[in-house]
């Protein structure tokens, strides 16, 4: 399908074969970005790693220190027990929640868990507090940030009429934007004030020692938008995933009860989820899977742009042309998936193996080719154990008598998919003697 609005001309393919094109035999050809009016109104384009071209030896740099500092295996291995701590604290405030019978916010109490997790690899302290208004003030700007960047914008089909912010979007999105910015100031700020060296090193302390070296391309403006794409990138997407995958099980209660019983049967009734526990529990992975399919995070992916004139599948796709994969609607296409209407992880425990990680064209949450997400190997551990630990702790019903049926679906489009009425469901105990 392809779109002429205003001076921008847009291509979608909602294939796996134009999808494979796209991000693997033509890679290098659309391997470019279509920079949105938003991301241009904060200059984040000029040294954001999500909106720089792979050619450019900022772009190498920040995906080399992101595999090195934050998601290469022995560096996932280091932090395993402060996502254990992380979701440990969750369950001990669900549990509280549990006992005065209330109900939970899925999406705000896994996007607190998710902001400690990210907040504690780049700054060794805990930025959300699941009983605080500050989280909830940082989340509403994450979500604003990614509704913003997705919204229809003027601005982007007419560029000259950038500078007026008819829609107020600039604006916004500097005052969301800005928010974060002081957060990450302020622990600059803290970090060159300290006297002393610090005996564990985290993201913040090896950027401050890149700057400071010499010959070094970055400066504190380049550190500050570096984590604010790690900050987007790493916390709502994982927390609508949860909320997704939690608003599929309560209204599938076989699904559900078939999940918990194989966490029960490999970590025990009392035993407590650990990370190394996941690969032993395949029905639990293949629901995380069917949530990434039918509810991708990304679901046009970050917009392309082709750098050249060229054509996928026969089709012309003209120079400079942004290109939209529509990982949401293959993800939905009945000639792709049987009964792909329906939410069933059991498709994934049967025939070939299909994975997440931008090889199988059928399912591409991360996205493909050089352009996949770098933060793929950590969300695979935080989204899995989350899930698995809230499916272990508690049973779990909708609030106010609630039918399952009934359940409001609607989806909220954006850079990101968020469900459009939050999740709240209700933590009761689980019985543990059998």
């Amino acid at each position: 399908m392809s779109l002429r609005l205003g001076n921008l001309y847009t291509v979608v393919f909602s294939s796996p074969e134009a999808a494979r094109e796209v991000l693997k035999t033509q890679d290098q050809i659309f391997s470019g970005r279509t920079i949105a009016d938003p991301v241009r109104a904060i200059d984040h384009h000029d040294v954001s790693m999500a909106w720089l071209p792979p050619t450019s030896s900022r772009f190498r740099l920040w995906r080399k220190i992101s595999a090195t500092q934050l998601f290469s295996l022995e560096r996932l291995d280091a932090t395993k027990s402060l996502r254990s701590k992380k979701v440990k604290e969750l369950v001990t405030f669900l549990s509280q929640i549990c006992e005065r019978g209330e109900s939970v916010d899925i999406a705000r109490a896994s996007f607190v868990t998710s902001l400690n997790i990210i907040s504690n690899a780049m700054f060794s302290t805990d930025l959300g507090s699941y009983d605080s208004g500050t989280s909830m003030e940082l989340q509403d700007s994450v979500v604003r940030i990614m509704e913003i960047i997705g919204r229809p914008n003027l601005a982007n089909f007419f560029p000259f009429l950038g500078f007026l912010d008819l829609q107020g979007i600039r604006k916004d999105m500097k005052v969301c934007s800005d928010r974060l910015f002081q957060v990450f100031q302020g622990f600059i700020d803290a970090r060159n004030n300290e006297k002393s060296s610090r005996s564990e090193r985290d993201l913040l302390d090896s950027l401050m020692e890149l700057t400071k070296e010499n010959g070094s391309e970055l400066n504190v403006n380049d550190i500050k938008h570096f984590l604010y794409d790690l900050f987007l990138g790493g916390t709502d997407t994982n927390s609508t995933t949860v909320e997704w995958a939690m608003a599929e099980l309560l209204r599938n209660h076989k699904t559900m009860a078939k999940a918990q019983a194989e966490i029960d049967d490999v970590v025990g009734p009392n035993g407590v989820v650990q990370e190394s526990d996941i690969s032993n529990l395949p029905y639990l992975q293949a629901i995380v899977k069917e949530t990434l399919r039918v509810h991708p995070p990304g679901p046009l992916l970050a917009p392309h742009k082709a750098d050249l004139e060229t054509k996928v599948l026969g089709f012309l796709v003209p120079k400079n042309a942004q290109v939209l994969v529509n990982v949401w609607a293959i993800g939905r296409d009945p000639s792709v998936w049987e009964n792909s209407d329906q939410f069933e992880p059991e498709r994934f425990l049967l025939g070939r193996e299909i994975g997440v990680n931008g090889t199988d064209f059928e399912l591409l949450p991360f996205g493909a080719g050089r352009r996949i997400c770098p933060g793929m190997s950590m969300a695979m551990r935080i989204v899995p154990l989350v899930l698995a630990s809230l499916l272990h702790s508690f049973h779990w019903k909708l609030q106010n008598g609630v039918v399952p049926n009934d359940l409001d679906m609607d989806e909220s489009f954006g850079l990101t998919l968020h469900k459009t009425n939050p999740l709240y469901a209700v933590p009761v105990k689980k019985c543990t003697n059998g």
